[in-house]
């Protein structure tokens, strides 16, 4: 992921409104990211527990949501539900099985005229959004001849692609 500026974050977002964009909280370490292991930007707000937020790269092709220089990004407001899933949930984005961290449910208002009505999306995610780390995380091998940083790759590429058609729908 290109690294992103203050400004540029606070500009992208699609469903929130400017009291709620001046209102967000970026990540304490914001500053210290290492934006070469970012498949996307998601923290939560140190002064609002319930309130997360996600930068995603646009994607170039519409497929692998892999960034270049020219494309933007596009920044999402999501609201942690009050109820935690009763089952050991998996993240709709990373779909990571080993489950190292919780997971969570994120309700993002969907943007323009249909969120002003009260249109929701909502999605599974990792708690602390470690979805890059689950990703980039080299599988075991499965089977005698496994290609495991093909199947990394190929892992990274459907997050990219998961949390991309996540951000165009909303």
């Amino acid at each position: 992921m290109l690294p992103l500026t203050e400004k540029t974050i606070r500009s992208s977002f699609s469903n929130a409104s400017r009291k709620e964009v001046a209102d967000l909280t970026l990540p304490p370490s914001f500053g210290e990211i290492e934006w070469d292991a970012l498949d996307f930007l998601g923290w939560r707000d140190p002064k609002m527990p319930r309130r997360a937020y996600a930068v995603i790269p646009s994607a170039g092709d519409g497929v692998t949501a892999i960034p270049s220089a020219g494309d933007g990004v596009t920044a999402i407001l999501l609201r942690q539900g009050d109820v935690a899933p009763t089952a050991r949930a998996q993240c709709a984005w990373c779909q990571d099985i080993t489950l190292p961290s919780p997971v969570v449910f994120y309700s993002a208002k969907r943007s323009g005229a249909s969120g002003r009505n009260g249109n929701t999306l909502g999605t599974l995610v990792c708690a602390d959004f470690e979805c890059s780390t689950n990703a980039w995380r080299r599988p075991p091998e499965a089977y005698l001849g496994f290609d495991a940083d093909a199947a990394r790759d190929e892992q990274v590429v459907r997050l990219r692609s998961r949390v991309a058609a996540f951000a165009a729908s909303v």
